[in-house]
């Protein structure tokens, strides 16, 4: 009897003690998750998260750096491994990344890099590539000389900057007239908004450059409204809405990134420094033009 009671409690306590021995832990600090875009990267880290029995404790910083700041504080606490962190501005980050510094916390910045602190790997699309991508397929659409106007993104951010400054290049190359740039930053009720106003300002408008498929969707719209058929409109992302309108005909083209895919190798490369692996300072994810 005495035996019986004995492995009894051993299995009880074998039963209370598995469940409390928790997987390790990895961050994940998003700018924002009212953005498709950043909600398919997401899913791609769950997604691998899952498969490498990793927890992911995922934050949502709604676009605003104090509330980036404050999580980032959080999960510093709560004994994660690993920060993946998409900034909401890529100087203002910087306070956040020297929290995870300070603790000792390695850092993966996506997406978005990120101008101070310590990070171990930076994982993103190659904007600088895409924005001139984007710009060549708007010359081989409207030749040389053509008047365009650009809606940027969000201020502050490295996505912005490079994409920005990869559609000057293109700009340059095929003597666009730039009738406006102008930022709506990164939002599809902005992008509306300010087309409709840049619409009514420049009638003569031939082609409009949208840094991300969201101002793209909300410039569509204006577009629309206007009558204007014939304006060829390029987005950024390859979110599904943005493939959407342009398989369906009312957007010219997206330049698609593949944000599951940064999700994805922003765990992979987490693991590898949990193992004491070495990884590359920065990891490219490959772009593709999505057209009619």
């Amino acid at each position: 009897m005495k035996l019986k009671h004995t492995l009894l409690a051993a299995a009880f306590a074998a039963s209370i003690t598995a469940p409390a021995m928790a997987k390790d832990a990895i961050a994940l600090v998003i700018s924002t998750l009212d953005n498709p875009f950043f909600v398919t990267l997401k899913e791609g880290a769950e997604k691998q998260a899952k498969a490498l029995d990793y927890d992911l404790v995922v934050l949502d910083s709604q676009n605003d750096p104090a509330k980036e700041l404050a999580n980032v504080e959080d999960i510093s606490v709560r004994g994660v491994k690993v920060l993946l962190i998409n900034p909401t501005d890529s100087d203002a980050v910087g306070n956040a990344i020297a929290v995870a510094n300070q603790k000792k916390l390695p850092v993966i910045t996506l997406d978005r890099a990120a101008n101070k602190g310590q990070v171990v790997s930076h994982i993103a699309s190659d904007n600088t590539a895409g924005g001139e991508m984007a710009g060549n397929y708007i010359a081989e659409k409207l030749g040389k000389g053509a008047k365009i106007i650009q809606l940027e993104g969000l201020a502050g951010t490295s996505a912005a900057r490079e994409r920005g400054a990869g559609f000057a290049k293109a700009a340059e190359a095929h003597d666009f007239k730039i009738l406006a740039s102008q930022p709506a930053d990164f939002d599809r009720s902005k992008g509306l908004n300010v087309m409709e106003n840049l619409l009514t300002a420049q009638p003569e408008v031939q082609g409009v450059f949208a840094q991300n498929d969201e101002m793209a969707l909300g410039a569509l719209r204006a577009i629309q409204a206007a009558g204007k058929k014939d304006l060829v409109l390029v987005g950024f992302d390859g979110t599904d809405d943005g493939v959407k309108a342009v398989k369906g005909g009312k957007m010219a083209a997206t330049i698609a990134q593949q944000p599951d895919k940064i999700g994805e190798i922003g765990v992979q490369t987490a693991d590898k420094v949990l193992k004491g692996e070495k990884v590359e300072a920065s990891i490219p994810v490959e772009l593709k033009l999505i057209n009619q």
